[in-house]
C-alpha cells in the first residue's frame, strides 16, 4: 500500500511540475503557449486560466494529503518512548 502511496505521489508531482510550466507569469497562460488564437477560441481566455489555476491547486492539496498520508503510515502513527536513563 506504501509502494501505491508513493507512485501516486511521485505522479501527483510530475503533474504538477508540468501544471506550473504551462502558466505564463504575465497573466497569458495556455492562451498564448499553445497557438494563440486559436486556443483563445477553443477554451476562452478566463476559462483557460481559471481551468489551470483550479488544476494547480487540486494537486497541491492532493500532494499535501498524500505526503501526510504516507508520513502516518511510515511512522505507525506511535509516539516513540522516551529511553531510560
Amino acid at each position: 500500500m506504501l509502494g501505491f502511496i508513493t507512485v501516486f505521489t511521485a505522479f501527483v508531482c510530475v503533474l504538477l511540475m508540468l501544471v506550473v510550466l504551462i502558466q505564463n507569469p504575465k497573466g497569458g497562460g495556455i492562451d498564448s503557449t499553445f497557438g494563440g488564437s486559436s486556443a483563445n477560441q477553443m477554451f476562452g481566455a478566463a476559462k483557460s486560466t481559471d481551468f489551470i489555476e483550479k488544476l494547480t491547486w487540486g494537486l497541491a492539496a492532493a500532494l499535501f494529503i498524500l505526503c501526510i498520508i504516507s508520513a502516518i503510515m511510515v511512522g505507525g502513527g506511535a509516539v516513540p518512548a522516551t529511553p531510560a536513563g
